[in-house]
């Protein structure tokens, strides 16, 4: 008498696992995040884990900028409407490499920073500090907010035939979950935690 099933599903099955590692592997998650009081507002830090794929890979290194942008939102909760978004802030970054340089490139504005290696890129990419999200007029010191960021590929800046692979390609829509936590001004910070819900 077999005591195991077929290996045909043995296979199938493990297979399934391996792909939907390869999806995990290659994925941006959120860590953790918190707002720092300044004199004249809050900033975000936030780390994140970046791990591009393969294919992502092969285009940076093919001279394909690839565009990120870091979202934060600010909302505060009301009993007979819908949440009010009090703030809403984006920063976009460009990674790219230049074959002449042998450099990678991490643009954010005009500002800009070179590495020897993708890693090193990805590394100060994964690490955002000292993001003035805030200004102290905008918020009143006395209500309980909601804090959330999150950090996502963004092929809308791309060239349309990306655009359209991303509509249908795993590998072109990579997002992290939004981190929620909750924020008072002049209260201490609270641990962020992921929504579990990534668009």
């Amino acid at each position: 008498m077999r005591c195991c099933g077929k290996p045909e599903a043995f296979l199938l099955g493990f297979a399934l696992l391996l792909a939907v590692c390869a999806a995990r592997a290659s994925d941006v998650t959120a860590e953790n995040a918190r707002l720092i009081a300044g004199e004249d507002g809050y900033s975000l830090t936030a780390d994140f884990a970046v791990n591009l794929n393969r294919r992502l890979k092969e285009a940076v290194n093919k001279g394909i900028a690839l565009y990120f942008t870091a979202d934060f939102e600010l909302t505060r909760s009301r009993w007979y409407w819908f949440d009010q978004t009090v703030v809403r802030r984006s920063k976009t970054f460009q990674l790219s490499y230049h074959a002449l340089t042998r450099q990678y490139r991490l643009s954010s504005g005009a500002l800009h920073q070179s590495f020897y290696s993708l890693e090193d890129a990805l590394w100060v990419l994964s690490h955002l500090r000292h993001w003035r999200v805030i200004e102290k007029d905008e918020i009143d010191g006395d209500v309980d907010y909601v804090a959330s960021a999150r950090l996502r590929l963004d092929p809308s800046q791309m060239p349309k035939t990306f655009q359209v692979s991303a509509l249908s390609n795993r590998d072109w829509s990579q997002s992290s979950d939004w981190l929620l936590w909750s924020f008072s001004a002049g209260a201490p910070p609270e641990d962020a935690h992921e929504s579990g819900d990534a668009e």
